[in-house]
């Protein structure tokens, strides 16, 4: 299916083919007939891409301070990295499309319903359940497209709470204030367009509201002052788009006492007190379509608010602007200046500057089902390939193309020889892009497409925690070598699912199947080091792990025990293998203790202290912390033993106090190990040896993490 894409990096917009997405629970599939172009989002967007690096720095202040902290975190050239990475991801375009179910896992919604949703511009679409609505017989496609922007004006003026015949300015006549100015007159108020744009003002005039045409030097104040008999206006909807403070300015000398300001656009916002001190002025940004909007349990797990409490939501502000256009109160077809084929899309972006460009459509051509829904793209060159000895060569399907799969294990794979065949992710935009970077031959949505493939005979997991059981379970149930990122499992359950499967299709095999936790830690040339050092000290060890881990937000899917299983499962198992492989011993007991329930301090398991006790005598305590600075090494690990003690920082620096023959180990930047531990598993299957962590201590260090994590919940 076709989509379209742009480069952050350049601001070149592409139409790319790309698999289509997979239908996942709570949402719907979506075959696109209309989308709109949103003239002033996109063209900012757009305009981001075109400009310089310093350009981007200077539009985007707060994120130049985080990339000064990571820059003392990690170093510049991790940092430079990081950013080159972020700015290279293609950016899907579009949020306002009107299309037919393909599929449906949702209800309320069937297959052949038309429906409005955010869905980017694209052939096919995948869209949460809160974020569509059903689209009256009344309302054609054309129409129905324009809905998501109106609810973004319509949510501006529930802020703004007007009342029956009150004054009302809308600053900015694009496609949102146009209809604002319809929604607000239907509301029964009195409106006050301004814009710089005469055929605008027109339009607005058109739809019932006095207009301000500030091409003609016509003073916004002095209008708005005689409009309002002298009382100030009260309230302005602000829907501009520009980088100038002196709209803000303008809305607060425009109100009466305690007027309403609402923000719907982007302007400058350097506030001037008195503006809103002597009128005691109230002032607040609408967040887009309305309560809902960036709440991932709303929009990403389709709990909705009960009406009672929120009567209009996003999905309800849907509804109504529907309702609207199915009576005739919001009449669009006006606002359309230009209809193009999804094929002539740069065409259309090149209007974005243009001042006659207002309601820009992209037509898409109806195609059967199978087409539209086709998951698999050949993305390589080679028509032709062929792979020397599939019995001993790696040849490797990918499942995730996220920041970590894509950055570090994809590139370490390749570096080590493997071949790439197949890149399967969930939407199919990261596959396309990241797989012909990377070299894959295919890019892929649906998981059959791996476990399928004879010729694949490796599988590489780098999805979300949730996923890792069941597409372990299915790679190996497929007869693949498996790598997965950590965790291998979020639940006992799970593991005790998957050591059965392993145990039993290895029984049958001549060449046993390998299943590997990418715990690379254990391969970072420091605690190699550290390793070696450790063999000639036979006696019990001490050894304390700290981790600075950063905050992260209750709300971030790795924090929820269902989908990432909280930190300790997710990260801190890499330190309970860390140390087991340091020691050499089994496990034989733990205790885990975290921070209390007191006030203003959230229960999680991201402060915690672990205490292992190991067969040999050694004991260790691994140190899991949220609440430290920046300013301190991330991961500290120092081992006591023997009169002598090894200290290892960041990675970077190995030091060793009262250590015989050795003192200083330091590296010019941070090795975790994350390249050697791809390139041991891959060599061990060209080699026909066995895993390089044994199965035994993946099973123990993941079945250890689980149950520390559990304990702590019911602590």
């Amino acid at each position: 299916m076709k989509q379209i894409l742009q480069n952050l990096s350049n601001g070149k917009t592409s139409l790319a083919d790309v698999p289509c997405p997979k239908c996942t629970k709570g949402s719907l599939l979506i075959a696109s007939r209309n989308t709109l172009v949103s003239v002033g989002t996109e063209r900012m967007l757009v305009d981001f891409g075109k400009a310089s690096m310093l350009d981007k720095a200077r539009q985007q202040p707060d994120k130049v301070k985080m990339v000064l902290d990571k820059v003392k975190t990690d170093g510049l050239l991790p940092t430079i990295d990081a950013i080159r990475s972020k700015l290279d991801q293609p950016l899907p375009l579009g949020y306002c499309n009107a299309g037919v179910v393909l599929e449906s896992r949702v209800e309320g919604f069937e297959i052949g319903d038309r429906v409005v949703s955010n869905g980017n511009h694209a052939e096919v679409v995948i869209v949460p359940q809160n974020l569509c609505a059903k689209i009256p017989d009344e309302v054609d496609d054309e129409s129905a497209a324009f809905t998501v922007l109106a609810a973004i004006g319509l949510q501006g003026i529930r802020l703004v709470s007007p009342t029956l015949g009150e004054t009302v300015v809308v600053s900015g006549l694009g496609l949102i204030g146009l209809m604002t100015v319809q929604m607000l007159r239907a509301n029964g108020c009195r409106v006050l367009g301004v814009d710089f744009n005469s055929a605008r003002c027109e339009m607005a005039r058109q739809y019932g509201a006095e207009t301000v045409d500030l091409s003609k030097g016509e003073d916004p104040i002095s209008v708005a002052q005689a409009f309002s008999r002298g009382r100030g206006v009260d309230a302005v909807i602000v829907a501009a788009a520009t980088q100038s403070d002196e709209v803000m300015h303008q809305a607060a000398v425009m109100c009466r006492k305690r007027g309403r300001i609402v923000l719907v656009g982007v302007v400058g916002l350097n506030l001037r007190r008195d503006d809103f001190f002597k009128k005691e002025i109230t002032f607040q940004v609408s967040a887009s379509y309305g309560p809902g909007r960036y709440d991932s349990l709303y929009e990403e797990k389709g709990q909705d608010y009960p009406v009672g409490f929120v009567r209009w939501t996003e999905q309800r502000n849907f509804e109504a602007v529907l309702d609207m256009m199915a009576s005739g109160t919001l009449d669009v077809k006006q606002l359309i200046s230009h209809r193009f084929s999804i094929e002539n899309v740069v065409e259309a972006y090149g209007l974005l500057g243009e001042p006659n460009a207002l309601g820009i459509l992209l037509e898409y051509p109806k195609q059967d089902e199978i087409t539209l829904r086709k998951s698999v793209v050949t993305i390589s060159d080679d028509d032709n390939h062929t792979y020397a000895n599939t019995n001993i060569d790696p040849v490797v399907g990918f499942i995730g193309a996220g920041n970590y799969a894509s950055r570090t294990l994809i590139p370490a794979f390749k570096e080590a020889g493997a071949k790439l065949d197949t890149l399967v992710t969930s939407g199919g935009i990261s596959g396309i892009h990241h797989g012909q970077k990377a070299g894959f031959l295919t890019a892929a949505t649906e998981l059959d497409e791996l476990w399928e493939n004879k010729e694949i005979n490796t599988v590489a997991i780098v999805t979300r925690h949730d996923a890792h059981a069941s597409q372990v379970l299915a790679a190996v149930e497929a007869g693949k070598h498996v790598f997965v990122e950590k965790p291998l499992a979020l639940k006992l359950a799970e593991i005790d699912a998957i050591d059965k499967a392993f145990q039993k299709i290895n029984e049958n095999r001549t060449e046993p199947l390998r299943l590997m936790v990418g715990f690379n830690r254990r391969f970072a040339p420091h605690v190699v080091k550290m390793k070696s050092l450790l063999e000639s000290k036979r006696e019990p060890k001490v050894i304390v792990i700290t981790v600075n881990a950063g905050s992260i937000p209750g709300d971030h899917w790795t924090q929820d025990p269902e989908v990432g299983g909280g930190r300790i499962i997710g990260e801190g198992c890499h330190f309970i293998d860390l140390m087991r492989f340091l020691v050499g011993n089994v496990i034989i007991n733990y205790q885990a203790m975290m921070i209390g329930n007191v006030p203003g301090v959230e229960v999680r398991d991201d402060k915690v202290t672990i205490n292992l006790s190991f067969s040999d005598g050694s004991i260790g305590s691994i140190h899991y912390l949220a609440n430290g600075g920046k300013a301190f090494p991330k991961e500290r690990v120092e081992v006591f033993c023997g009169d002598a003690v090894l200290q290892m920082d960041n990675y970077r620096i190995l030091q060793g106090f009262g250590w015989p023959g050795f003192k200083k180990m330091k590296l010019f930047k941070q090795d975790k190990g994350q390249n050697t531990c791809a390139k041991a598993f891959v060599d061990a299957i060209k080699q026909g040896k066995p895993s390089p962590i044994s199965y035994n201590e993946v099973m123990e260090s993941s079945r250890i993490s689980i149950e520390i994590a559990e304990s702590l919940r019911h602590s």
